[in-house]
């Protein structure tokens, strides 16, 4: 099962495998605070394609053609089947730091494990 969450909100034991799927660090949270198991950086959008978005909206459609064009590359692919096979066997949970809860890198990638 895959699940997406934003990070500030609590840890839960359904949670399962916790994985923050940013490239930065999420403002205002310690480390010790974040309860994540894994931290995959390399599957977050590139910095230009997120400098774009700006988590506008309007650019949702661009983004996850851009996004997906992006995780096509043969290191993201990797990265992508070990979360499927996780996700097989337990609760996988995509952490992102976005406000939005419909618009961010977290739902594109949920989407291509389901």
């Amino acid at each position: 099962m895959i699940k997406t969450k934003r990070i500030y909100d609590p840890a839960e034991a359904g949670d399962g495998h916790r994985v923050l799927v940013d490239r930065l660090w999420p403002r205002g949270l310690r480390k010790e605070d974040a309860g994540i198991d894994e931290w995959l950086r390399e599957i977050a959008p590139s910095p230009e394609l997120r400098k774009w978005f700006g988590h506008e909206p309007a650019r949702w459609r661009g983004f996850v053609t851009r996004y997906k064009r992006e995780l096509s590359a043969p290191q993201a692919q990797a990265h992508l089947e070990r979360l499927r096979g996780m996700a097989r066997r337990a609760t996988v949970t995509l952490l992102y730091a976005a406000r939005e809860e419909r618009h961010n890198n977290a739902e594109v990638l949920a989407d291509l494990l389901r």
